[in-house]
């Protein structure tokens, strides 16, 4: 059966995984990011897992009250979690991240969860309608995105804290 689900699973879905993998790859070292670009993974990941919810189980109250609870509960632990110093550079319009694995177990997360769901839907359609599937899936992007959402919002934070003086 697993031949089966690798055998049927779209090339770009592949591809979407390498690209995932580099781009956590490259999150593992420090390095200086333009404040634009620190929005693009956060708004990648935000996009698999709504396609995702919206695919297999619609745009319901209950969908997306269990979002967002994940994503309360994900940004309110990055933004504990990532309470250090933040280097801001606004002069070049740069933030220095820290190097970590987080950026990639978490958007592994959402690819594995992505995954998982299509692969279960594929098998057993009636599935989108188990209120513990959907629930527990949808917290779980919830959770993922809020994560992503709690980091960016701390190098926000920073950025709009340092004096204007300071960029000059």
């Amino acid at each position: 059966m697993l031949q089966q689900i690798i055998a049927h699973t779209p090339l770009y879905v592949w591809a979407l995984l390498a690209f995932l993998v580099y781009r956590g790859y490259l999150a593992a070292s420090d390095r200086e990011v333009r404040l634009r670009n620190l929005f693009i993974i956060p708004a990648v990941m935000l996009y698999l897992s709504v396609s995702g919810m919206q695919q297999y189980f619609g745009s319901g109250a209950a969908v997306w009250a269990c979002w967002m609870a994940g994503a309360a509960a994900g940004s309110a632990l990055a933004w504990r979690m990532t309470g250090g110093v933040v280097a801001v550079n606004r002069a070049e319009g740069t933030v220095i991240q820290r190097g970590s694995w987080a950026p990639l177990a978490l958007m592994m997360g959402i690819f594995v969860t992505k995954y998982t769901v299509s692969v279960l839907m594929a098998v057993l359609p009636l599935a989108a309608h188990d209120a513990t599937i959907v629930a527990a899936t949808c917290a779980f992007f919830g959770l993922f995105n809020g994560i992503f959402v709690g980091r960016l919002a701390r190098y926000l934070s920073a950025w709009l804290r340092q004096p204007a003086a300071i960029a000059a």
